[in-house]
């Protein structure tokens, strides 16, 4: 518990009320604590200092429901938070995202110190529930069925100056058997290719150079319009917008992933020569099991043609060892996979149980000690793919974009780190000349590690961007860290998850 002599740096300077909200999954609960953020600072709150450890006057987890142990670990936070809520008066929880989308009542029943309960469709209501708890003095659980209102006509609080996400749409219509998201996001939704495209055109207005459109099936853009090109026409549509430098999106699945996107990819020249497209087995009898539509000879054939069009394009995938079934044949057919598709790097995982899917009531479950030995074996094979993968690099002379909190060690170092064009990152000598999060360098590759590249000598060139410009404005104004615009509300990503937080169910 934290100190009363502690507690008084999550008061803001003016007395505001202050918050904090704690992200766990994929990049679109990421994107939704933004929108929850920027709800929060709308209504007059301020965001607590880093490190406050729940100790605001409102915490907030937005949760997902992907891994097993979720509700756990969860539950475990707040039964931490407890003792400080009675320690300081006024101070509210609130729990939502998609853990509480499907755990409604149980959250309350567990931890009756919660005071607010909301789900995945209504994350707009947050302030008025908050409200309500404090002036009912009861918990507030408000879970809607479908959609009030699309995520992207909320204020937001970006995290970036220079990159941002942008939602394309919402919910999923595939039916994988690992995967408790449809029915905890929905159907699939889209949005109107023209609000997508002025909110990106809002976003370059502030200064942002990069987006990543961002769907739990992005690709599969344009079911919901009747449109079945409508993702490719989206890809080249962003082609057009001035000053937006480089477009990436994320997650695709191969079962939409047709010829026309990869022509708007190849052809666009915005479009960074990336693609995220996640695997999850070679074997053609788990993805049948999985019921993933499509079989190794499909997929591969996919990488095939998107590196015959884009040839120094970086691959990579999400890769689930020790599925319900699993035997070691068909883990050999994923491992064939691997070397056959030279990804340039995998999220791989352990199979676990998510309560409320089809796979976890299978037969055959694989005892943990067999997953975690096929698990070793597939990461180190897929270690010695990336870098080979990444040797190849040395010699290139690339444009690598400034990233701000990519480089741990860069102040040990006197380097400064950013992402190539295909998002491989690369660890930069420092120059001479200021240099901001958001500016191009023009580095040379001189080592390769498994997850990074080194560029040891002078750096080549430095553009300064209106990125840049946007960062140094950011940073010198007097206000809270964080980009907040009001409608039409506009997202950004901080960096990718973790390995152990693939997007909404690992599409």
């Amino acid at each position: 518990m934290t100190s009363s002599s502690d507690r008084s740096t999550a008061v803001s300077v003016d007395g505001s009320k202050t918050y904090e909200v704690r992200t766990y999954g994929c990049q679109m609960n990421v994107h939704d604590s933004e929108r929850l953020s920027g709800l929060l600072e709308e209504a007059g709150y301020v965001r607590a200092p880093k490190g406050a450890d729940g100790d605001a006057d409102v915490v907030v987890f937005n949760t997902c429901a992907v891994r097993e142990n979720a509700d756990n670990k969860l539950y475990g936070n707040l039964g931490r938070l407890a003792p400080m809520k009675t320690t300081r008066p006024g101070m509210q929880i609130a729990v939502g995202g998609c853990l509480a989308q499907k755990d409604r009542d149980t959250i309350v029943k567990k931890a009756p110190w919660v005071d607010v309960v909301f789900g995945t469709h209504n994350i707009g209501k947050l302030p008025v529930l908050l409200e309500r708890a404090r002036v009912q003095e009861e918990a507030q659980i408000e879970i809607a069925e479908s959609l009030e209102a699309f995520p992207s006509t909320l204020p937001t609080r970006r995290e970036s100056a220079y990159a941002a996400w942008v939602s394309i749409s919402v919910g999923c219509n595939n039916t994988c058997t690992f995967c408790i998201v449809p029915a905890l996001r929905g159907k699939e939704e889209d949005r109107r290719p023209g609000d997508i495209l002025a909110e990106i055109e809002a976003l370059v207005a502030e200064g942002v150079s990069e987006i990543t459109l961002l769907g739990q099936n992005v690709n599969a853009y344009g079911s919901d319009l009747g449109d079945r090109e409508a993702f490719s026409k989206l890809l080249r549509a962003c082609g057009q917008i001035e000053g937006l430098e480089r477009v990436r999106f994320t997650s695709p699945h191969p079962r939409d992933f047709t010829d026309d996107v990869i022509a708007a990819m190849a052809e666009t020249p915005n479009v960074m020569p990336q693609l995220h497209m996640p695997m999850q087995s070679g074997s053609d009898t788990i993805l049948r099991a999985m019921r993933r539509s499509y079989r190794q000879e499909r997929f591969l054939g996919i990488l095939e043609k998107v590196r015959a069009a884009i040839p120094h394009a970086a691959i990579s995938t999400d890769i689930i060892v020790g599925f319900p079934g699993e035997t070691e044949e068909d883990f050999q057919q994923t491992m064939h996979a691997v070397r056959e598709a030279r990804f340039a790097n995998a999220f791989t995982f352990q199979y676990s149980k998510r309560p409320g899917t089809p796979a976890a009531d299978m037969d055959d479950q694989i005892p943990k000690e067999v997953v975690q030995e096929r698990y070793l074996r597939l990461v180190a094979l897929q270690e010695e793919i990336s870098w080979d993968e990444n040797k190849k690099q040395v010699g290139r002379t690339l444009e690598v974009m400034v990233a701000e909190g990519e480089g741990r060690k860069d102040g040990a170092t006197h380097r400064l780190s950013g992402r190539a064009p295909d998002n491989r990152l690369v660890h930069f000598t420092k120059p001479d000349e200021d240099v901001r999060p958001g500016d191009v360098v023009t580095v040379e590759i001189t080592y390769a590690a498994p997850h990074h590249l080194l560029a040891e000598g002078p750096v080549g060139s430095v553009r300064r961007t209106r990125a840049g410009d946007a960062w140094e404005r950011r940073t010198s104004a007097p206000k809270p860290t964080g980009v907040l615009l009001g409608l039409p509300g506009i997202g950004a990503p901080a960096p990718l998850p973790a390995a152990d937080a693939p997007a909404c169910g690992a599409h």
